[in-house]
């Protein structure tokens, strides 16, 4: 099964990832973190990964 992840270079902690998929993501110390990888029934994690302004999440 496919889980996202975060590119902790790129990631700038906008937030918009943890707004569309709160159950996936989180923010903590101003970057986005993978808390429910397999929780992206839940919500549109496809979503989050296009809405991110510097394309630092992927599905794998």
């Amino acid at each position: 099964m496919a889980a996202p992840t975060v590119d902790q270079d790129l990631c700038i902690g906008c937030g918009v990832c943890a707004e569309l998929c709160p159950a996936v993501f989180e923010l903590r110390d101003d970057k986005s973190w993978v808390i429910g990888p397999d929780q992206c029934h839940t919500c549109d994690c496809e979503e989050a990964v296009v809405s991110c302004p510097v394309s630092a999440i992927e599905i794998r």
